[in-house]
């Protein structure tokens, strides 16, 4: 029987602390995303974290759409269309290697996060945008292609499938990406790769959980699992497609780069904030109370 966290907590984070006096406040009429950069966070940490916001977002104490970036060391998430067949290692190989074990609502099946990757929760409340899931899903995909691109990375969707899929040739055309000697000299012939996974929850159409983007990341560790469900995919990462070694590539920049897609995709502001910044204290709203989603709803990969 395998030891799993089943990803309850307390629910007691602390993210009412004062705001920065040097962050500008939202104004009614703005369209922020406020990002916030949490470097390494030990997931069950994130995990509270974000359940936190989000259940602030929903009551009106977030007044602003979130981002929070952030590294995990190795864990397996299992989601809620996770078969046990797709957990391929044993609990003593996950533990020699370890890497922990979380069973999660969002949507999907298995996943891997760990170093070397750059794992985003959007905290998206879909009323300022469109209440419809399946467009929220491509428009995360939509920003990470975006990002992509702009570090020379072409990528694309998988038809059928939920996620970010290096195209046949791996190149992008942006200026923004590696110097030209630096990029790849001969197309890449494999067939399409995956980059980037996403599972997602929402309730009252407020979103959490996210993606993660392999960027660094020892893809070994993907060999534990299979990925996403998807029997035989390849996984790939920024600085394999790069053709780079892992000290080769600005993990900032891919931030940035990122956020700004982000932005760019949901009409956006990106603001970088603290996380004291966020106050989670309930709001009253003013009119009417949104119309809820009939249910929790859970999508990926």
């Amino acid at each position: 029987m395998r030891d799993v966290n089943r990803g309850v907590g307390s629910g007691e984070w602390g993210v009412a602390a004062p705001r920065s006096d040097h962050t500008p406040l939202p104004t009614p009429d703005s369209r922020q995303l406020w990002t916030v950069h949490l470097g390494r966070m030990a997931y069950a940490e994130a995990l509270e974290l974000q359940r936190s916001i989000a259940h602030a977002r929903i009551a009106g104490g977030v007044p602003e759409d979130v981002l929070l970036l952030v590294e995990h060391p190795p864990v397996v998430t299992l989601g809620r269309s996770s078969k046990e067949r797709h957990l391929t290692a044993s609990p003593e190989l996950l533990a020699t290697r370890g890497v922990e074990l979380f069973e999660v609502e969002r949507g999907g099946d298995v996943t891997f996060h760990g170093p070397g990757q750059l794992v985003g929760y959007p905290i998206v409340d879909l009323k300022r945008h469109k209440r419809d899931l399946h467009w929220y899903l491509r428009q995360v995909e939509e920003a990470l292609i975006v990002a992509l691109g702009d570090l020379g990375i072409a990528c694309c969707r998988n038809l059928g499938y939920t996620g970010v899929w290096v195209d046949g040739e791996g190149r992008g055309s942006s200026d923004e990406g590696l110097t030209e000697p630096s990029r790849p000299s001969t197309l890449d012939p494999r067939p399409s790769r995956k980059i980037a996974s996403i599972g997602v929850h929402a309730r009252d159409w407020v979103t959490w959980h996210g993606f993660a983007l392999n960027v660094t990341t020892d893809l070994s560790f993907f060999d534990l699992i299979v990925p996403c469900g998807i029997a035989g995919v390849d996984m790939t990462s920024v600085a394999r497609e790069l053709r780079v070694d892992a000290g080769a590539v600005d993990s900032a920049r891919v931030e940035r780069a990122v956020a700004r897609a982000f932005g760019r995709v949901f009409d956006l502001e990106p603001v970088l904030v603290p996380l004291d910044f966020l106050n989670a204290e309930p709001r009253v709203r003013h009119g009417a109370d949104p119309e809820p989603d009939p249910e929790p709803a859970h999508h990926g990969h």
